[in-house]
Formats: structure tokens, sequence, C-alpha cells
């Protein structure tokens, strides 16, 4: 366009109007990403919901045909919910068939170290390593129909026969029965007994447990479901925030 003097001068574009974030497409990247919804933020659900499904994945990467929970997704999302002042308790839903003993241990030592009330449900199974994130929570409810198959450490691909591997997997082995027996009413003789029973599972040691029966060995602490679950978790909530008043009062 020419100007008064006639010179040409150029004009600029105009800036592209920033479009505002579809939070339903946020979720459902969220969902496709890390098979988890977001965070919550302001004027939503103070309860969040975290999902533990398939097999717990750790430093190795397992085939894409496997459904998977990779722990370097649930470590920074619990994080993430510790420090938001808005969650003010944890769902943990679980139906897991196991995997890496160290990812699933530190998914459980995470849940454990929470300071707001979580609440962990077995549906369909906590086998393996999902016994110990099962136990890891403020209170723990199993369905029915769920089992946790608890058998002994085992290991994949390539085994040196030499005393420090069998050394290994049983520091490992105790480390796991220490975590289980220390966050349930489980007593480390009868989980032992549990562990290394024969004759209940094809081809291996260990024993199938399911909904009823983990509430009475102590592993569990109650049967019940979603609905329940809530219940509990509100009431764990409800009973914080009266501590905290009643901490303020007193100082």
């Amino acid at each position: 366009m020419a100007n008064e003097t006639g010179h040409y001068r150029m004009e600029e574009p105009a800036a592209p109007e920033q479009q505002p974030e579809n939070p339903t497409k946020a979720a459902i990247e969220a969902v496709q990403q890390l098979g988890q919804m977001n965070v919550p933020t302001a004027n939503e659900s103070n309860i969040f919901c975290l999902t533990i499904i398939g097999q717990i994945e750790g430093h190795m990467v397992l085939p894409p045909q496997n459904k998977t929970t990779k722990y370097e997704h649930i470590i920074p999302t619990l994080v993430a919910a510790e420090q938001n002042k808005n969650i003010d308790g944890l769902l943990i839903i679980l139906n897991t068939v196991g995997g890496d003993v160290e990812a699933g241990l530190a998914i459980a030592e995470m849940i454990a170290s929470l300071t707001k009330p979580t609440v962990t449900v077995v549906v369909g199974g906590g086998h393996s390593i999902g016994v110990p994130i099962a136990v890891s929570s403020t209170y723990s409810i199993i369905a029915e129909s769920a089992t946790m198959t608890i058998h002994p450490i085992r290991l994949n691909g390539l085994v040196i026969g030499v005393p420090q591997t069998f050394e290994y997997m049983e520091k490992m082995q105790e480390r796991v029965v220490r975590f289980v027996t220390s966050h349930s009413r489980i007593t480390e003789s009868q989980f032992k007994e549990l562990m290394f029973r024969t004759g209940e599972l094809n081809r291996d040691v260990g024993t199938p447990v399911g909904g009823i029966d983990a509430v009475k060995y102590g592993l569990m602490d109650e049967v019940g479901g979603i609905g329940q679950a809530i219940m509990k978790l509100n009431q764990l909530i409800d009973e914080r925030k009266r501590a905290g008043e009643t901490e303020g009062i007193t100082q």
C-alpha cells in the first residue's frame, strides 16, 4: 500500500487468534498417552482416580501387543496429585497381572508415602507384584470375584547359576514380604505359607486368593466395589480435615 510520500510498505499479517484449549481434547490425549485422566483442577472432583492395569512395565519396554502400565507415568502423576491443593484423596483401581518387581515396589512405596488418604480397589486381579500395590493404601478393598496370586519371585532372561543370584532373589523376595506384612494384617508366616504352597497353580508355586479369602487372611480390609471405596475415601478425607482443624485450634 502506498503512503503519502509515494513509497510502498508491506502490511504485517495479523497475528493469529489464540484458540482456547479444548478440555475434552486434552482429556482424550491424556487417556491416549497415559491411560488416565488429567489431574483435577478447580471446580472438579476432589478425588483423583488412578488406574493400574495390565502388566507393570519397568526398565524394559514390553512388546506393543501387551497392555501395560508404565511406572514412569505413574510416579510423576502421584507427585502431581500430592502437590495439587484441589485433591483431597486418591482412588487407585487395580486390575493387573503383575510385572517388574522394582517398578511395582516403587509405585507401592510412592502410594504408601502420600500424606493424603488413599483407597485401593482390586477388580479382576491384583496378582504378583500387584499385591504390594494393593495393600499400600490407607484402606484396601477387593471385589468378591477378584483374585490375588501370591507366588515367589521369578527371573526371566539370562540367569547366571551362581550363589549370588539366589541370594539376590532371596533378598528381593524379603523386601516384598516385609512390605506386604507391614502394610496389611497378614503375618509373615501366613504370607510365606501362601507364597510357597504347591499344587494350586499350574506349573508354579503359589496360591490364588479370592476376594473373601484375601480379607480373611488380612491382606485386604474389605470386600466391596467402587461405591464402598468412594464412601470410605470420603470418610477418610473428612477425618483428615477434622484432625487438621483440631490441630489448628490446639496450636
